[in-house]
């Protein structure tokens, strides 16, 4: 198989020419004549509380299965469901049903769905002080509840707020198991969340919100995530979380190597449903995002192409610099390091778009989706 047009590079610069592949790349060609369409790799959503109706807090395998399917339409070939704060036994039955969704997915046929990575957990180990819509069952990142959730085999990426007490050792510990840690609903100080960094926390969840504002005096989490470091920032690209005026102070701070795009979907998402129970309360769609009844926000509505289009539309950075953000980055943050970029060897995960960013079609390991 062979596809035409301008190539998005693993450096943010874009090359006109062929890609071949068959269910990974096996050539890179340049060519003046190869036309105008986007050759993106696939995007890695790292945070997926639901979409399409489905809620991952209450899905069973089929259904995330479901989900897998929905989110390649929209140029997801690969993401992590994410559960939020929960009793402990109700995380490990996410747990239990996104693990067997990934087991299932390995013994049939899943090259029309995007695959799913692991389990986000986004709380219970979160400051009360920066719930957003969770609800008020957080606890300290140690004792029996953090020993279970560090056994949870299929949990690749865990939102912590590293202030709490063990949250540094907690943090060590779930680094020696190769979980990736992200500091986040975090009321951290700059001096906490730089030693969070140094304990081996890799990434920040949803800047700017449910954090410790940024203050010219006490300047805390914020500008840690803003300063160049070994943690990337997560962001919501759907300009209601961070205006469009943030976002590009973002890229302009960090970079497309800084920058993690996520989407923070609910299930409101691409539905027609007027109402669901996210977290902690009732929320409905109103301001293009979801929102609890006092107007809290409750996770986004977009898909990671809208998300993507706002950055290149409305932030004004490049189609290559938000392909790195919304693919490559998330790929090598977990270490999927065959995801997320076009060259030779890797995955042919890939997107093609035409010259108004309108999705054309999608490859998951080589085949055209329908």
């Amino acid at each position: 198989m062979k596809l035409s047009g301008l190539i998005a590079k693993p450096d943010g610069s874009t090359v006109r020419g062929h890609v071949t592949f068959a269910d990974r790349i096996t050539a890179l060609d340049p060519a003046s004549d190869a036309g105008d369409d986007y050759i993106l790799p696939g995007f890695v959503d790292l945070q997926v509380n639901g979409s399409h109706g489905i809620d991952v807090m209450n899905a069973s395998p089929d259904e995330l299965a479901n989900l897998s399917r929905h989110l390649a339409r929209g140029g997801a070939t690969a993401w992590m469901p994410t559960a939020v704060t929960a009793p402990i036994e109700k995380i490990a039955q996410v747990h239990d049903s996104i693990a067997t969704a990934i087991e299932n997915s390995r013994r049939n046929d899943a090259s029309d769905a995007a695959a799913i990575l692991g389990m986000h957990l986004e709380g219970p180990f979160i400051s009360p002080r920066r719930l957003g819509a969770h609800p008020t069952l957080n606890l300290e990142p140690r004792g029996d509840a953090f020993e279970r959730v560090l056994a949870m085999r299929a949990l690749r990426l865990i939102t912590l707020a590293p202030e709490l007490p063990g949250g540094l050792a907690a943090i060590r510990r779930l680094t020696a198991r190769n979980v990736v840690v992200s500091i986040g609903h975090t009321n951290a100080t700059l001096d906490e969340a730089n030693a969070a960094i140094d304990a081996g926390a890799r990434m920040f969840t949803h800047l700017f919100n449910a954090m410790r504002p940024l203050n010219h005096r006490d300047p805390g989490v914020i500008a840690a995530a803003l300063a160049p470091s070994a943690a990337l920032a997560g962001i919501i690209p759907d300009a209601v979380h961070a205006h469009p005026a943030i976002l590009r102070l973002a890229f302009a701070a960090r970079g497309r190597t800084g920058l993690i795009l996520v989407t923070d979907k609910v299930a409101l998402a691409q539905t027609s449903d007027s109402e669901k129970t996210v977290g902690r309360a009732r929320a409905t769609i109103r301001d293009g995002a979801a929102r609890l009844d006092d107007g809290t926000l409750a996770g986004s509505i977009i898909s990671m192409l809208d998300g993507v289009r706002i950055m290149v539309e409305k932030a004004g950075v490049t189609i290559g610099d938000a392909a790195v953000m919304a693919a490559t980055n998330p790929a090598k943050l977990i270490g999927a390091n065959d995801r997320g970029q076009i060259q030779i060897g890797a995955r042919a995960d890939l997107i093609l778009l035409d010259r108004a960013l309108e999705l054309k079609s999608v490859f998951i390991s080589g085949r055209e989706i329908s």
